[in-house]
């Protein structure tokens, strides 16, 4: 019996992250770096940026390869930065980290 219920409580949590994969398809497989940022992103972002299937609001736009014109530089300095909406991150992730989500932003359609 707890085996069951603990194999249910992993897929309720991790429905999110499985309905997100299905809906991007065939996406192709992710490098390293991009590994990297997705996880920062899952951690730190994806809160405020990302659509909850929930009833949740939104609080932030959606990210993606085109955000502020897919510019690399200008979406580094904004996640280091912010804004004054949004916190900036400098202190929080290093440079590489900053530039593994921005790397990972870039495979988001």
């Amino acid at each position: 019996m707890k085996r069951g219920a603990t194999l249910f409580l992993f897929l309720l949590a991790a429905a999110p992250f499985l309905a997100l994969a299905q809906a991007q398809g065939s996406a192709p497989a992710l490098a390293d770096k991009q590994l990297l940022g997705m996880r920062l992103f899952n951690q730190s972002c994806r809160v405020c940026h990302f659509k909850p299937q929930q009833a949740s609001p939104q609080f932030a736009p959606l990210l993606s390869k085109n955000t502020l014109g897919g510019r690399e530089g200008a979406l580094r300095a904004f996640i280091a930065n912010g804004s004054p909406r949004m916190p900036g991150f400098k202190t929080h992730f290093k440079p590489a980290e900053i530039g593994a989500i921005v790397a990972y932003l870039k495979t988001i359609d």
